[in-house]
């Protein structure tokens, strides 16, 4: 099976070295989605414009505060707060 893969994996080499710039170019982005659905999904989505409340404003002030005298929430607690581990 990886003389196939090898093998497959030259041939697509050799047809990409044929193409013309212009369907290269297209070729490339067909990969890269391939490859990366989830960067490429989050590249496209729309920037979130939810209105930060005054009362969540302020937890992230305690929340920076915290975390700035080393008082932060260790990992473990959070995984198993989740549920994550016991």
């Amino acid at each position: 099976m990886g003389t196939d893969l090898a093998r497959e994996r030259q041939q697509a080499h050799d047809l990409l070295d044929k193409l013309p710039p212009e369907k290269l170019n297209a070729v490339l982005n067909l990969l890269e989605v391939m490859v990366e659905p989830l960067e490429q999904s989050l590249a496209s989505a729309p920037v979130d414009e939810e209105e930060i409340t005054a009362g969540t404003e302020e937890a992230l002030r305690r929340a920076r505060v915290s975390l700035a005298n080393g008082k932060g929430i260790p990992h473990s607690d959070m995984l198993r707060e989740f549920g994550l581990t016991k």
